[in-house]
This record gives structure tokens, C-alpha cells and sequence, in this order.
């Protein structure tokens, strides 16, 4: 077993919390479509999904390897460094949290870790060549990519499902959609748990508890599949709602073609050591495969929101990663002080979040704003065949629905003219 200072000790307990954090809030990620479209119940759905990141975390170590070997240099990185990295990524998961955004958990721990390391040992120690080609293009390439694939994959199965019997088909979608679920579970599994273990490896080389270039011991790999299963159960149900009804409404056929498409993303970056953000790879497979159905519309409004959201994190954990590591540098009253710091805004933040509790019973309740976009489109839709609205029927004569000559009687609008006054009896007549 390593040898353990107490600083490293706080630093492990530390980046588990992040994991458990990474589990609740990227639990939208696997299970938000298939809640939505009532293909599993929520507490079945998160339960299966939490199993199955267990699993992932044993199937590589590629992105762990990336973080804790690639992205910054370790000569230079201390164990309060690490700290101060994951207070910064603690901080912007649980923010984001509280407003139901899905942003990139991982790419806060990445902003974290470089604000960290840029404060501590400059900016010379941050491998530049590693960020872009790692992480920063593969979070743009991610979304558009898993959003071009599903929006076909879904014009596929509608093209594929026309002459199939309805009931039937649901069916089969339903069915398909938990199995693509469970994928996604396993392949947020693979990648985002091992980022944690990068960066417990990472802190351990710091420590001089292990030795340089290692992979993950056994017990990191086990510990921090655990935080994250552990997180996932317990559902980050305001980001779901979000994911699962803010950004479009999907049927079954859509989230089939969605979470197969992010799951392919998903897996392919973690076999290349990609350290991609599982959540722009599903939001985007979501978009596509709402505008892959005819008539699917996305809300740009939520979108926009989400958006970003994407583009403060890495800035956003980095700047609360780099102050956090200045007070840590002044010592281990500083250390403690931060400490302090994170626990008690932890707190308050969940506190905020009992004002509007988001859980399994409520989660598919949503009134989200259509957005520009949705209602022009209402505007120009016809209304459904055999209804008429009290506007529309008072322009039509009574004339012109009686008759051979009602086609030309001319249609008179009637909104504006007032109802006739009524008229008084008259008084009887006596003799």
C-alpha cells in the first residue's frame, strides 16, 4: 500500500467527491431520453445505469493515462495543486447543477487542473499541444458529430418504420432504447470515471506515493468506478429534465438513434485516450435526433443557455482553481481555509436546491419557453383537420354552408361588429 500524507489523503477524499458529483450530474448523459419517452421508470433507469458505469470503469485506462501522464507536467505539480484543481471543478458541477444546465463535468476538471497548474508552476507547464488535440478539439467535434449522426439515424428508422405496424414498432424502439442506453451507461463508465483516476494517479506521483509514468492502482480504478455508480444512483434529476424535455420532445424511434449514436462517439474517443465530455456528445445526439423526426423542433432557447454554459467552463473551473491554489500556497492554514471554503459552499448550494425539489416523481414535468424558433413554426402550422377556431368561424357567413352558391359567397369578417342591442318588450295595450 503507498504511504500517505495527510495532504494526499484529503486530495484523494477530494477527487472521489468530484467523481461522485461527475455521477449525479452526468447521469442525464445515459438516462435522460429514455426517461422521457417512458422506454424505463427513473428509479430503474438510474439504478441500471449506475451498474453498468461500475462495469465501465474496468474496461480502460487510456484517459486516465492522458490526464495524469499528457496534459500537464508532473514535475511541477504538488498535491495542493491537485486539490486546488478539483475545488475549481467541484464548484462549477455543483453551480450548474442548481440550474439544471448538462455542461462538461470533465472539462471543469480540465480548466480546474490548468488554472491550478498555471498559478502554481506558470504556464510552461501546461502541455499545449495535449489541450488542443485532446480535449478542446474533440469538444467541438464531439457535439457536431454525434448530432450529424443521429439526425440521419433517425430519418433512418422513420424511412425503415413507415410500413411496420405502430404498436409494434413502439415496441421495438422501447426495447432498443434501454439497450442503447445501458451502451452509453458503459461508455460514460469507461471515460468519465477514469478521469478521476487520472487524477488520483496524478496526486499520488505528486506525493511521491507512487512512481512516475504509473498506471492507476487497482484499488483507484475500484474506488473511483464506486463514487461515480454511487452519484449516477442517485439521479441528477434537475439536469435530466433539461436533457430529457427542455431542449426537444422525443419519441422513441429518436431516442434509440440518439443515445446509439452518442455511445459510438463516446467509445471511439475513449479507445483513442480522448478526454471528450460526455455530455456534448449526448446534448448533441439529442438536437440531432429532434430535428431527424419531420416536424421535431429543438429550443434554441434552452440550447443557447447550454451553449454557454459549455464555453465558461474550462475559463470559469480555472479561475476558481487558480484563486483557490494561491490561498492553498500560503500554507496549510490556507489548505484548511479552502477546505472550509468548499464544504460550506457545497452546503448552501444544496440548500438553494430545496426551494424547488427536482426528483423521480416530477422529472418529466417541464413548461419550458418555445423559444423564437418554435413558435414562428406554430404560427404557420394549419390547425388539426375538423377544428376552427372562434376567430376563423365568425368570418364565415352563415349563408356560405348552405347551398350550391355558398363557394362564392364572399367571406365577411364579423369580429369586429358589435351583437345587435336587444330589444325591450313593449308595454301591453290596454282598452
Amino acid at each position: 500500500m503507498e504511504s500517505f500524507s495527510l495532504i494526499l489523503a484529503i486530495v484523494v477524499v477530494t477527487a472521489l467527491a468530484f467523481d461522485f458529483t461527475n455521477g449525479f450530474h452526468d447521469t442525464a448523459n445515459a438516462m435522460a431520453t429514455t426517461i422521457s419517452t417512458g422506454a424505463l421508470k427513473p428509479k430503474v433507469a438510474v439504478a441500471m445505469s449506475a451498474a453498468l458505469n461500475l462495469v465501465g470503469a474496468f474496461l480502460s485506462v487510456e484517459v486516465a493515462n492522458t490526464i495524469s501522464k499528457g496534459l500537464v507536467d508532473e514535475a511541477g505539480i504538488r498535491p495542493e495543486v491537485i486539490f486546488a484543481a478539483l475545488v475549481g471543478a467541484i464548484l462549477w458541477n455543483l453551480v450548474t447543477w442548481l440550474v439544471g444546465l448538462p455542461s462538461s463535468s470533465s472539462h471543469a476538471l480540465m480548466g480546474g487542473l490548468i488554472g491550478a497548474t498555471i498559478a502554481s508552476a506558470g504556464l510552461g507547464a501546461v502541455h499545449g499541444d495535449v489541450l488542443v488535440t485532446k480535449v478542446l478539439l474533440p469538444a467541438i467535434a464531439a457535439p457536431i458529430v454525434a448530432g450529424v449522426a443521429a439526425l440521419f439515424a433517425a430519418r433512418l428508422t422513420y424511412v425503415l418504420g413507415k410500413k411496420s405496424d405502430g404498436e409494434a414498432a413502439r415496441k421495438g424502439y422501447r426495447s432498443g432504447q434501454i439497450a442503447s442506453a445501458a451502451l452509453v451507461s458503459l461508455a460514460h463508465g469507461t471515460n468519465d470515471a477514469q478521469k478521476t483516476m487520472g487524477i488520483i494517479t496524478l496526486a499520488l506521483v505528486a506525493g511521491g506515493a507512487v512512481a512516475p509514468d504509473s498506471d492507476p492502482p487497482l484499488w483507484v480504478i475500484l474506488s473511483a468506478g464506486l463514487a461515480i455508480a454511487m452519484g449516477t444512483y442517485l439521479g441528477g434529476w434537475r439536469i435530466i429534465r433539461t436533457m430529457g424535455k427542455g431542449l426537444t420532445e422525443l419519441r422513441p424511434q429518436q431516442g434509440f438513434a440518439a443515445q446509439t449514436s452518442a455511445a459510438t462517439v463516446i467509445l471511439a474517443s475513449s479507445h483513442l485516450g480522448f478526454s471528450l465530455s460526455t455530455t456534448h456528445s449526448v446534448s448533441g445526439s439529442v438536437m440531432g435526433a429532434g430535428l431527424g423526426r419531420k416536424g421535431g423542433v429543438v429550443r434554441w432557447s434552452t440550447a443557447t443557455r447550454m451553449f454557454i454554459a459549455w464555453g465558461l467552463t474550462l475559463p470559469a473551473a480555472a479561475l476558481v482553481a487558480a484563486l483557490a491554489e494561491y490561498v492553498c500556497d500560503l500554507g496549510d492554514w490556507g489548505t484548511a481555509l479552502v477546505a472550509v471554503f468548499l464544504i460550506a459552499s457545497s452546503a448552501w448550494i444544496w440548500k438553494l436546491s430545496r426551494r424547488e425539489v427536482v426528483d423521480a416523481t416530477n422529472v418529466n414535468d417541464v413548461e419550458e419557453p418555445a423559444g423564437v424558433v418554435t413558435t414562428a413554426i406554430a404560427a404557420v402550422t394549419p390547425p388539426p383537420a375538423g377544428t376552427m377556431t372562434e376567430e376563423f368561424s365568425a368570418t364565415i357567413p352563415a349563408q356560405a354552408t348552405d347551398g350550391p352558391g355558398a363557394a362564392s359567397a364572399p367571406l365577411v369578417p364579423l369580429v369586429a361588429s358589435a351583437p345587435p342591442a336587444p330589444v325591450a318588450p313593449s308595454a301591453p295595450t290596454t282598452v
